[in-house]
């Protein structure tokens, strides 16, 4: 077709929707202004319009010359200004060409002129036909031009979204961010870095890892103006620099704690900074885990102790001489001492203001710590109990008769007998839903404490599961095979065996784990750091010289920071002993 000012199309532009198909008089390419009206192209080149294969119509340019390699040609001249290419379109609206709702008289966005041609804001294109507009619009500017649409456009692309936003939203946002992704979204901006040191923000950060409250970081001001920094960020940060210590640190010489003489440490428990061990020459002793002196040795029992526990300042003890003595371990007094079994005290919980004994004699009791008095007496097993769990509502023991008992110590009723084991029960765990027991018979079992039912059978160890640890639904057990295995007991999937080359070459003696690690004592003489996610071996935080000779790890206690050992021999080849290690660091 010819349209005004002659230039010819053999089919109309893609942005052409419906009505005549003459161009009115205008701008038209300088090539094509001596055309006739009803002339075809003109010679040399012309603008030339064909439809693409899907259909969509879109302008394709034609030219006699060679084709040059490398970047493409101007296809109009090499001087054609983004406004020719305004008021081309603008004249095609003009024309009729661009029709529908938004060029007829409905359209509701005003227009720009541009050399009297009204030229539409937004032109009622498809996504793609806007995509070929612009490449053509983009391909026919010069770098100057292309230049300057990069200086309008590039910021729009820079713009700091998080300030924009008000305060609660932008830490929200935030809130989905990694630590150490808070911790380079701080080194943005200035704006960045308060909204990164909210200590709501850490709070939040630290709960979900289980950080407790960071009572000994006070807030304090920086020297600039506008900071304050976060004490919940900062107990974070310490936390993470622990963690590392505790894998990959360098491994100081620990504290040695002497004065059991040669005699087994029965019993070991931590609490704060103070550690009290129990051993089988009859006597207790408080240690200072800081200075690592003794601060006192608690005597008064004509047998060895063999179980214990703690509280704050409060020491019970059980002993071969049947009694139980409970002590103030400021001062070293012996409080009370409890009367009533009439064989060895082999396990004991404490809850708050009670303890749940079980002895060699069959029996438990219920014991109130404060007046010294038995509350109530549990009878129903008939061989030895060895171990006992109280949450302070329900009883669970564990016996030579192969039984689990659930009791109501309030009416002094056997709730359950959970019956399944076929030797001897070692070792208890119990969440308040859960009960878990470790046999001799080499399986662990997984009881509804409601109903008394059994719901997993946990087999893999090939002896005596000697000791266990639940919390969370996730249970770490030890084995006198050598090896500790990780339970889902939800599932009754074994999650992880820790073994492989490093594993513990005798006994497991006991463990303790957290939400990282997993650590392990036995009787080869060492004490091994394990992955608890992956089961991963990390490290040996202690080897016994003696190792293999004789020279055993009998108990382990761990805090978020320390580490205390008791070891010795039963051979005389290591001499008894605590050790103390400290993974703490300083925030300066």
């Amino acid at each position: 077709m010819s349209v005004g000012g002659g230039v010819t199309f053999t089919s109309k532009p893609f942005w052409v929707k419906e009505g005549p198909t003459t161009f009115p008089s205008g701008p038209s390419h300088s090539c094509c202004r001596s055309a006739p009206a009803t002339a075809g192209p003109p010679h040399g080149s012309c603008c030339v319009l064909s439809e693409s294969k899907e259909g969509v119509e879109k302008p394709s340019f034609q030219r006699k010359k060679k084709k040059t390699k490398g970047r493409k040609k101007n296809p109009f001249n090499k001087k054609v200004s983004t406004a020719f290419c305004l008021s081309w379109v603008g004249a095609a609206s003009a024309a009729g060409w661009l029709r529908g709702p938004l060029m007829s008289g409905h359209q509701t966005h005003t227009n720009t002129s541009v050399n009297g041609a009204e030229v539409p804001r937004r032109p009622p294109w498809s996504g793609p036909e806007k995509l070929l507009a612009l490449d053509e619009l983009i391909d026919s500017c010069e770098p100057t031009q292309v230049k300057h649409m990069m200086q309008v456009i590039e910021p729009q692309f820079q713009r700091d979204f998080i300030s924009l936003l008000p305060k609660e939203l932008a830490l929200y946002v935030l809130s989905f961010l990694e630590p150490k992704d808070l911790l380079q979204a701080a080194q943005t901006c200035r704006y960045w870095r308060i909204l990164a040191e909210d200590n709501l923000l850490w709070r939040e950060k630290c709960r979900e890892e289980g950080i407790d409250e960071p009572l000994h970081i006070k807030r304090r001001k920086v020297t600039k103006p506008g900071f304050t920094h976060s004490p919940w960020k900062s107990a974070y940060i310490r936390q993470h620099r622990i963690d590392t210590n505790w894998r990959r640190g360098d491994l100081k010489s620990p504290k040695v704690l002497k004065g059991h003489d040669d005699h087994v440490i029965t019993c070991l428990q931590f609490c704060g900074n103070r550690i009290v061990s129990g051993s089988d020459d009859n006597t207790l002793k408080v240690w200072s885990a800081v200075t690592g002196k003794c601060l006192r040795t608690l005597v008064g029992h004509t047998g060895g102790v063999w179980s214990s526990q703690m509280r704050d300042n409060v020491v019970i003890s059980g002993s071969t001489d049947r009694t139980l003595k409970v002590w103030n371990a400021e001062t070293g007094e012996c409080i009370h001492t409890l009367y009533g079994h009439t064989s060895t005290v082999r396990c004991m919980h404490l809850h708050e203001k009670r303890v749940v004994s079980g002895s060699r004699d069959a029996t438990l009791r219920v014991w109130d710590i404060e007046t010294g008095q038995c509350l109530h007496v549990l009878m129903g097993h008939v061989a030895a109990v060895r171990c006992v769990q109280y949450d302070g509502r329900r009883v669970v023991s564990g016996a030579y008769d192969f039984m689990v008992k659930v009791w109501d110590p309030e009416t002094e009723t056997c709730l359950h007998t959970l019956q399944g084991h076929t030797n001897r029960v070692y070792s208890l765990q119990f969440d308040g839903v859960h009960v878990v027991s470790g046999s001799l018979d080499t399986s662990i079992r997984v009881w509804d404490v409601e109903t008394g039912n059994c719901i997993h059978t946990l087999t893999g160890h090939q002896s005596l599961t000697s000791g266990m640890e639940l919390r969370d639904n996730i249970l770490v057990s030890g084995n006198a095979d050598s090896t500790v295995k990780i339970w889902d007991i939800k599932t009754g999937q074994c999650l992880q065996t820790l073994q492989g080359p490093h594993k513990h070459q005798s006994a497991v003696t006991c463990l303790q784990f957290n939400k990282n690690f997993v650590i392990t004592s036995s009787d080869d003489g060492t004490v091994k750091l394990w992955d608890l996610k992956t089961g991963e071996f990390i490290r040996n935080l202690v080897t016994l010289e003696s190792g293999g000779s004789g020279g055993v790890v009998w108990r382990i206690r761990a805090s978020n920071t320390k580490l205390v050992c008791a070891v010795g021999s039963r051979n005389g080849t290591e001499e008894t002993k605590l050790l103390v290690l400290d993974f703490d660091v300083d925030m300066k």
